[in-house]
C-alpha cells in the first residue's frame, strides 16, 4: 500500500526521493507578468531534466510524468539518489530550505495584455527544484514518504494487537 502525504509549501521527502508539484499554476501571472495558458505546454516529453536552480551542471533527477490539469503543470519525478548534488537537495528539501519549482521554457507563441505577456504555445525544456520561483504558487505539493507509509503500517498493527489482546 502506497501513501502519500499531501504538502503545501513546505516538504518532507522519503529516502527513495520521490516527490510531485506543480510547476505551473493556471490563472495568474508570476512575478515578471507572464500568464501560460492551458494548452501552452507541449508535454508530450519523457523523462524532462530535473536540475536545481535551472544549473545544467545540477542534473539532480528525472521527471517522469508531466501533465496539463485545470489546475496547472502537474509533474511527478524522482530524485537520482545515487548522486551527491541529488542527495545535497533531498536533505535542502526535508530541511524545508528549498520548496519551489521553476519551469525552463523558450516561448513559441505570446500576446501582450496590460502588463502581462501571455503565453499560448511553448517548448518546455526542463524544470528545476528552486528556493524562490518566478511563480510563487509553483511549489513541490507532495513527497512519497516510506516514513509515513511505514508509521500507518505501524499504527495499523498497534491497534490491531490492542483489539486481539
Amino acid at each position: 500500500m502506497i501513501n502519500r502525504l499531501e504538502i503545501k509549501a513546505t516538504l518532507s521527502v522519503s529516502d527513495a526521493g520521490e516527490i510531485v508539484g506543480n510547476a505551473w499554476p493556471f490563472g495568474e501571472p508570476d512575478r515578471v507578468g507572464d500568464v501560460i495558458v492551458k494548452g501552452a505546454f507541449n508535454v508530450a516529453v519523457a523523462n524532462m531534466p530535473m536540475l536545481f536552480g535551472h544549473n545544467p551542471d545540477d542534473l539532480i533527477g528525472t521527471w517522469d510524468e508531466i501533465t496539463e490539469t485545470a489546475d496547472g503543470l502537474v509533474t511527478k519525478g524522482k530524485l537520482h539518489m545515487e548522486q551527491p548534488r541529488a542527495r545535497a537537495v533531498h536533505g535542502m528539501i526535508k530541511g524545508g530550505l528549498v520548496s519551489g519549482l521553476s519551469i525552463g521554457f523558450k516561448t513559441k507563441a505570446s500576446t501582450p495584455q496590460g502588463r502581462n505577456r501571455v503565453i499560448s504555445a511553448l517548448d518546455l525544456y526542463e524544470i528545476s527544484v528552486v528556493k524562490n520561483p518566478m511563480h510563487p504558487r509553483a511549489r513541490i505539493t507532495s513527497a512519497k514518504s516510506m516514513n509515513v507509509a511505514v508509521a500507518i503500517a505501524e499504527a495499523i498493527n498497534r491497534a490491531t494487537a490492542a483489539l486481539h489482546t
